[in-house]
């Protein structure tokens, strides 16, 4: 195990999206200091707001810091044999196939390699996935597909070198948005650049863009195959790469035909007018230096694969590869998604890129010095918690992700896990809707703790270096299940007592045998001491003889990983999926917010990222709210044949008509029924086996609460039968918005069983409106609020969150408290930008005092002048609180 570092600064790496931007980070018993690593090629030292405010997740609210076995705490020896024991018997009854683990892109790559090492090298079964499954198997099948490798041919410096900007199914002003940040500046820098989005809804990504293409839910392949046909009659192929490096044109030619046989029936398919595709079209013939970056709205499809393929085979037809400013690229959702495919931690490949043949197989066997390496593919990640619901699988351990909410019809999930015989949870984290079902848990080392390597978007492996010592009773996972390893009897395989011996082995075993075959290689590294290690730069993948400094373009000189050396276009047949229903049913596309990341877990107990987006929300054009009887800010209930979620209505313009959009974020902890992917069936990729995560169909309704409230409270409540309530973190109170179909008969007896009678209670009672108010003092200090009654609760949660940050409210606060009137000057607004804590009231203050657009209000304020992600909002407001000026 690393020791804790000294107080600081330590170069490690953000643990959020795929970007892999370089952290500053120092740590101290007062608390912990973070900012941009300015020496880092990735972010330059920008951060978004997640990353700039990752100080305020180091505490340790709601860590897990003790094993617990069959629920009582335990000692890390008693925890381990028990899960060495719990597998043994398990594999004895039912042989290896009964066994399995699913991990995460959150793990560092050394924790990784252990994994995929102790499943399929010592078990002997491939019964191991992870959660990137969800978000890039696509790609990977896709980049496989087409070039023999899961390798990612450019780097980000390409988008700024580009003349023409495709991004494809990405909102990344909110998802990645320190690499967009780079994309504005370079559009700066160049006004001749080109931005074109393809997306059905207008996000804060289409601020930038030129061209703005709203095409219908998963016709994206359709539309590449368009292009594809038109570079082909306008004589914009590239003849000779197409002849000397690649193979499969005229099939791929032929299929894109069959769908896409003219402009006109591209438009009419893709619900676009004919000038919009042809004006796209013409963009792109006309810039040989184009980068098309894609994401989620590509690869979350049952044609995620063929529509990855669809828009490699327009780079490759056009020979827009391997060059500087040209290339597709895939925008990776989590911070090592890379790393753990590197690794093998797919079910479907082997560890360093290596597939499931004979002679890979036979390979590894000899590496690892075991005879017992799995030598058939496993079950990908929706089917192996499809076997465990079947009981085919009866024991698995999970390691730092969260299925049972983010897994489509993740209430089958959660229910299958609560029937396993066996369920191991590893997490940093004491309460999510996976380890409420765990048999054993085990505490890991968190984010600040963490010592190893994660790979980012662009091939480019970083070091995470600790700076604080792992509370309690964490561990790093690496050494969790070298442990677990040897008590199973695999001591030979498992000596492991760094990470850096861990990555040594990694590295060598790249270019075990390679001679070039595979593009990751990074065997350079193999011979690194412990110190070097410890002092490793940032560096892209390969790092081998030939290329020890790295490689920051793939196939430059036209050669592929393939037997021939030939890139592949594949021929992709598009069909378009269903659409919105005849009663009303909406396509339900779901995707992240700004602020939050994943199930919330890191990122929901911040205040300053909760402001944001504090309760679930589905977001519709007026056109269906209005023929739905959907009012914006009302809530609503959104059902299919696999459950139900109630969100808050968002009345949005840039929504599609006939789609929804709701975001995957809110879990058990932080809503009551705010889990949307219960609703997402599991219908998978035939290829990638990648869920569809953006093609449910729903029917929203009204949701009839008869009352609505907020509940602000020091401490954390419990809610358990209230239909409607969403927890978001302030500084110094949680803020609870409630709903329900009947109000209490007695409302203090309600909040007397929740908050209890301690204190001095404040009420006021209107019981002719069905209204109730109350607050408790103790010693003065506030430290609960309920308002409730009919329809919305009209208060300044923002002022009424402020007074618990006093330690005495004077007369004149309670009696505005009470009467929810603020005290004159105290109103703020929603929150606009994070990263500095700037309302839509100091906007609009900012303007009426001569700020003209939102430079002006950046140079006042600090708004959207860090991450930029909030840029489209402070232009809006800024926008319309001119139009009110001049009214």
């Amino acid at each position: 195990m690393s020791e804790q570092r000294e107080a600081g600064p330590v170069r490690t790496t953000c643990p959020y999206c795929g970007v892999g931007c370089g952290v500053r980070a120092a740590g101290g018993p007062e608390g912990a200091a973070v900012q941009g690593d300015r020496r880092h090629p990735a972010n330059a030292g920008r951060l978004c707001s997640k990353g700039a405010a990752l100080a305020d997740t180091l505490d340790d609210r709601g860590r897990l810091l003790r094993p617990v076995v069959a629920g009582q705490e335990t000692d890390w020896d008693t925890a381990l044999d028990a899960v060495a024991d719990g597998l043994r018997t398990v594999i004895d009854r039912h042989g290896p196939e009964a066994v399995a683990l699913y991990c995460s892109g959150q793990l560092l790559t050394e924790d990784y390699y252990v994994a995929n090492k102790l499943v399929k090298g010592y078990l002997g079964t491939a019964n191991i996935d992870t959660n990137s499954r969800l978000c890039m198997a696509s790609a990977v099948a896709g980049h496989k597909r087409a070039f023999g490798a899961d390798a990612v041919p450019g780097a980000y410096a390409d988008a700024e070198e580009a003349d023409l900007v495709v991004l494809a199914g990405s909102n990344a002003a909110w998802t990645h948005p320190v690499w967009f940040q780079r994309l504005q500046a370079a559009r700066k820098a160049n006004p001749a650049m080109q931005v074109v989005v393809i997306d059905p809804r207008r996000t804060a990504t289409c601020e930038l863009a030129d061209r703005h293409l709203a095409l219908a839910p998963g016709t994206d392949a359709v539309l590449w195959n368009g292009l594809l046909v038109h570079p082909a009659e306008s004589d914009a192929f590239e003849a000779d790469f197409l002849r000397g490096h690649t193979g499969g044109v005229e099939e791929a030619l032929r299929a894109a035909r069959a769908s896409a046989p003219s402009i006109s029936a591209v438009a009419e398919a893709c619900g676009l007018s004919a000038a919009e595709v042809a004006a796209f079209y013409a963009a792109f013939a006309a810039n040989e230096r184009t980068v098309t970056a894609f994401s989620q709205g590509v690869n979350q499809s049952e044609r995620g694969t063929d529509q990855v393929s669809a828009i490699l085979n327009v780079h490759l037809a056009t020979g827009r590869i391997g060059r500087p400013g040209a290339g597709p690229f895939s925008l990776t959702g989590q911070p090592n998604a890379m790393g753990g495919r590197e690794v093998g931690g797919l079910a479907n490949q082997l560890a360093a890129h290596m597939e499931l043949t004979p002679d890979a197989v036979d390979r590894l066997a000899r590496f690892w010095e075991t005879e017992a390496v799995a030598d058939e593919p496993g079950p990908k990640a929706v089917e192996l918690f499809d076997r465990i619901a079947e009981g085919r699988i009866k024991a698995v351990w999970i390691m730092a992700t969260n299925p049972a909410v983010s897994l489509p019809d993740a209430d089958r999930v959660r229910a299958a896990l609560g029937d396993c015989e066996l369920v191991v949870v590893s997490d940093c984290v004491a309460r999510t809707d996976t380890t409420a079902t765990a048999d054993i848990l085990l505490p890991a080392a968190a984010w600040g703790e963490k010592d190893g390597t994660v790979t980012n978007s662009e091939r480019c492996i970083s070091r995470q270096r600790p700076f604080r010592a792992p509370p309690g009773e964490a561990r790093p996972d690496w050494w969790i299940m070298s442990r677990v390893a040897r008590r199973l009897g695999f001591g030979r395989g498992f000596p492991y007592e760094s990470p850096a011996a861990v990555f040594r082995e990694h590295a060598a075993l790249s270019g075990f045998e390679n001679h070039g075959a595979r593009p990751f290689d990074i065997s350079a590294l193999a011979g690194l001491s412990d110190a070097e290690y410890d002092a490793l730069e940032p560096v892209q993948w390969p790092v081998n003889a030939a290329n020890p400094r790295g490689t920051a373009r793939l196939f430059s000189d036209g050669v592929f990983a393939t037997a021939d050396g030939r890139a592949r276009l594949v021929p992709v047949e598009a069909e378009r999926p269903a659409g919105a229903g005849s009663d009303g049913s909406l396509v339900l596309n779901t995707g992240r917010v700004r602020d939050q990341w994943h199930t919330m877990t890191r990122t929901g107990d911040v205040a300053r990222l909760s402001e944001h987006s504090p309760e679930p929300y589905a977001a519709l054009h007026p056109e269906d709210a209005a023929a739905l009887g959907l009012a914006d800010g009302a809530l609503a209930r959104l059902a299919n044949d696999r459950g139900e979620v109630l969100a808050r209505v968002r009345v949005d313009v840039g929504q599609r008509p006939g789609s929804v959009f709701v975001p995957f974020h809110w879990s058990g902890p932080f809503a009551a029924r705010g889990r949307v992917d219960a609703l997402v069936a599991p219908r998978l990729d035939a290829v990638s086996g990648q869920p569809a995560s953006k093609h449910a169909t729903v029917l929203p309704e009204p949701f009839a609460a008869a009352w609505e409230g907020l509940l602000l409270s020091r401490r954390p409540v419990e809610l358990d039968g209230v239909p409607y309530w969403a927890a978001a973190r302030r500084i110094a109170c949680w803020d609870y918005r409630l709903a329900g179909g009947e109000a209490p008969a007695d409302w203090a007896a309600w909040r007397r069983e929740r908050l209890g009678a301690q204190g001095d209670w404040l009420e006021l009672r209107d019981p002719g409106a069905g209204r109730y108010r109350a607050a408790c003092l103790v010693d003065g200090r506030l430290e609960a609020v309920l308002f409730a009654g009919p329809g919305a609760q009209a208060a300044d949660r923002a002022w009424l969150s402020g007074l618990f940050e006093q330690a005495w409210l004077d007369p004149g606060q309670r009696n505005a408290l009470l009467a929810g009137r603020l005290e004159e000057g105290a109103g703020t607004g929603p929150a606009v930008c994070a990263c500095f804590g700037v309302d839509a009231a100091q906007i609009r203050e900012a303007v009426c005092s001569g700020a003209v657009d939102a430079e002006a209000v950046g140079e006042r304020l600090g708004a959207g002048t860090n991450c930029g992600s909030c840029l489209a909002e402070v232009r809006e407001l800024v926008r319309t609180s001119l139009a009110e000026e001049t009214a």
